[in-house]
């Protein structure tokens, strides 16, 4: 664990700007990184793996900002790397499977933080019209099709989709405002 607490302390100083530390991290991660090219990517030539770690090297390199300093460095590593290897796999056709479960106690709860809760919608919603709270309650909570939506209004599916872009505006104004 403590290559990990080096890795996290390596990858903060080179988001502060210290270049060294960008490169210190990216050689202490190749190893892990070659680990998970030999492990998972059975599909590709083993010739082939050199290049996807570079692919992974120059994706942390650009997305390292990504990283949240709270949370753990090995599995952003480890995603990254995953999808830098399922991209080499499509590229060459290979079909690769790759288990989400060592990482699902990392992974964030989607539920766990909804965009806006269900009481809120209802005291914006209140602040629009009837008919713009019915189309947006309808499609953007209930998942209606701007067409179900609009029929019960007398609206076209073409009127149902401006008047719900209007009312997604206002609404955007109120929150603004």
């Amino acid at each position: 664990m403590a290559d990990h607490d080096e890795w996290a302390d390596l990858l903060r100083r080179a988001n502060e700007g210290d270049g060294m530390a960008l490169a210190q991290f990216l050689r202490a991660v190749s190893p892990a990184i070659r680990t998970i090219l030999r492990a998972r990517g059975s599909a590709l030539p083993r010739d082939q793996h050199e290049d996807v770690l570079q692919e992974v090297l120059l994706a942390i390199h650009l997305k390292r900002h990504s990283w949240r300093p709270d949370a753990p460095v090995r599995p952003w590593v480890h995603a990254i790397a995953r999808y830098k290897l399922i991209d080499a796999c499509r590229r060459r056709g290979a079909a690769i499977h790759v288990p989400i479960e060592p990482f699902a106690e990392v992974l964030e709860d989607p539920h766990q933080h909804p965009p806006l809760a269900g009481r809120d919608a209802e005291r914006l919603l209140a602040r629009i019209d009837p008919r713009s709270a019915a189309l947006v309650r309808a499609v953007a909570l209930e998942g209606d099709s701007a067409e179900e939506a609009g029929a019960p209004l007398g609206l076209s599916a073409g009127a149902a989709r401006v008047a719900l872009h209007r009312a997604l505006r206002r609404l955007g104004q109120i929150v603004k405002g």
